[in-house]
């Protein structure tokens, strides 16, 4: 086995967006006089269509609500959680690294293009991939598997040549399902996730270079 490439989610993955939506609901929830669950907005983690958060307040509440208006409201809160977010520890370190050994690097993510877009170019990381698919290429994303698939294919690989980063358990089955290596690193949000399709589990992606985790699967697969 020889990897070649390495494949990474976005949201979640490389900045903590996951938790600055579940941040931004929960406080809306908690102006109807109701509460998020955790638990909840997990299934629609990684994926689209998985939870429905306007749904979910307006069944707590038991009445129709203006959507428009919650909408306008989370994007504004939304919005003033990002701009206090940078990207994970260890993130610029690994790029960085999967530079220096030679590795192809591809970012698979559901979220559309010019989300993904706008935030690289803003974290100052765009140079780094290579090749980018999003929800905008796909009619299904994860954990369909398609989008990994298009990736390492863009990449000029093989699926057993490259390992999927991700953070939720929907990326991971997508990756997995593609034939890639899965490395689930999770954050807040979804640390209570079933991870036990990883291949490894990192805390962080501070916790274990490239070179190391190459190391252990080559290991694991023998």
């Amino acid at each position: 086995m020889a990897i070649k490439a390495v494949v990474f989610d976005f949201d979640g993955t490389l900045m903590d967006t996951e938790t600055c939506a579940f941040d931004a609901f929960t406080g809306i929830y908690a102006e109807y006089g109701q509460s998020l669950a955790l638990e909840a907005w997990a299934v629609g983690i990684g994926t689209r269509g998985g939870f429905d958060p306007y749904e979910e307040l307006e069944r707590l509440t038991g009445g129709p609500m203006d959507r428009a208006t919650i909408k306008a409201r989370f994007n504004e809160v939304h919005e003033a959680n990002l701009a206090k977010t940078a990207l994970f520890p260890g993130v610029i370190d690994r790029l960085k690294e999967a530079q220096r050994l030679g590795l192809l690097i591809g970012l698979a993510s559901s979220s559309d293009r010019a989300w993904i877009e706008r935030h690289l170019e803003q974290q100052g990381i765009r140079s780094y991939f290579q090749v980018i698919r999003s929800s905008d290429d796909v009619e299904q994303v994860k954990p369909d598997p398609t989008l990994y698939k298009l990736a390492v294919e863009a990449l000029g690989v093989k699926a057993n040549e490259a390992i999927a980063i991700e953070d939720s358990v929907n990326g991971l089955r997508a990756a997995k399902a593609a034939g890639l290596f899965g490395v689930a690193v999770p954050n807040q949000v979804t640390a209570k996730m079933d991870f036990h399709d990883a291949d490894l589990i990192l805390n962080s992606l501070e916790q274990r270079s490239f070179e190391d985790i190459i190391r252990q699967l080559e290991q694991n697969t023998k």
